[in-house]
């Protein structure tokens, strides 16, 4: 322990497209959106996170709404930058101080990034008084935080379905055997949603309606036990310009998405004929875990199930099983070397 130690707090974040959690002390001190308001005008960042996400699609032209990450990477380097330090300066302990303290940081990242993407969320955490930043991908804190063992030399396959990204990996012996990232992720739901409700009734609905959609009566098969009763949406008749509402059940949403999912199917697929043949044979032991908030799409993990031939669980509370695993990470740094991001 240094002298300045107590000046540095450690904090593990979960920078995702859609939400951004952090874990400070062991405990989920941030849970929101990630999203911005800025005036068009003076440039200044006017709201963020919960209170930004209810402008979205209600601003008049002088304040628009930023989603500042875009497939799980910064696409807005100003925005995420004040977005991300208005979220620390929230946590309670660090708000308490009188001198900013320096942080040690975990921060996860898509397996599929680019190294300009890296140096870009390394740099973003440098600026914010980041004295030691360390990174890890997505798939290995999702599996850290579902509980699984990765050092130990058995396979095991993690799918993260995020906001921007599903990750798919392979993973054994602290490291990923296999990994493949693709582009199909809740936000592509949200728009199938809307673009099947333009085309087949005639209704135009923004972002946050689909979102709501999708999490009321989404589903991924047409073939729930349970099915969620059909919902009312309202938005703008695209032929007479006025407001109206439909009905809309789990069977259309499950149709509207259905291409999204087939995608999602094939990435498992292709991975797995990628996986040497020891660590498959593992897999068809201990099935498949999904993580992340698409993975509580309906019937999703019967159908991968079905698809794969292979038992697939979802994680508890899969929502923070990334930052759960990024914190387990930041809490034994020194065990968790090997699976840092160099």
């Amino acid at each position: 322990m240094g002298f300045f130690d107590f000046l540095t707090e450690d904090i593990a974040i979960d920078l995702g497209t859609a939400n951004t959690l952090i874990i400070h002390d062991g405990k989920v001190v941030v849970d929101s959106p990630s999203i911005v308001a800025r005036n068009r005008t003076t440039g200044k960042i006017t709201a963020i996170g919960k209170e930004a996400s209810m402008m979205q699609g209600k601003t008049h032209e002088n304040i628009r709404t930023i989603w500042p990450l875009k497939d799980g990477v910064i696409a807005d380097f100003d925005a995420s930058e004040q977005m991300i330090r208005e979220f620390i300066k929230k946590i309670p302990s660090i708000k308490k101080k009188l001198i900013s303290p320096s942080l040690r940081m975990v921060i996860c990242i898509p397996s599929g990034i680019t190294e300009v993407e890296k140096r870009a969320v390394y740099n973003s955490a440098e600026k914010m008084k980041g004295k030691e930043v360390y990174l890890i991908h997505e798939p290995m804190a999702a599996a850290v935080g579902i509980g699984v063992d990765i050092m130990k030399p058995k396979g095991n396959m993690i799918i993260d379905i995020g906001g921007g990204t599903t990750e798919i990996a392979v993973i054994a012996l602290g490291g990923i055997v296999v990994d493949k990232s693709i582009k199909v992720a809740g936000n592509v739901f949200n728009n199938d949603i809307a673009y099947y409700l333009r085309t087949q009734h005639n209704l135009y609905v923004g972002e946050r309606s689909a979102e709501m959609i999708k999490i009321q009566v989404g589903a991924a098969t047409d073939d729930l036990e349970n099915p969620p009763e059909d919902m009312y949406i309202q938005g703008r008749d695209l032929l007479s310009g006025k407001p109206k509402q439909i009905q809309i059940s789990y069977r259309e949403v499950a149709k509207a998405i259905d291409k999204s999912i087939i995608r999602i199917e094939d990435a498992v697929m292709e991975t797995l004929s990628k996986t040497p043949p020891e660590l498959a044979a593992d897999i068809y032991n201990t099935g498949i875990y999904l993580a992340g908030g698409g993975s509580m799409l309906r019937g999703l993990d019967k159908r991968l199930s079905r698809k794969t031939d292979l038992p697939v669980y979802v994680a508890e509370d899969p929502l923070r099983a990334v930052v759960r695993g990024t914190g387990i990470v930041l809490k034994d740094l020194e065990q968790y070397k090997g699976i840092l991001v160099e």
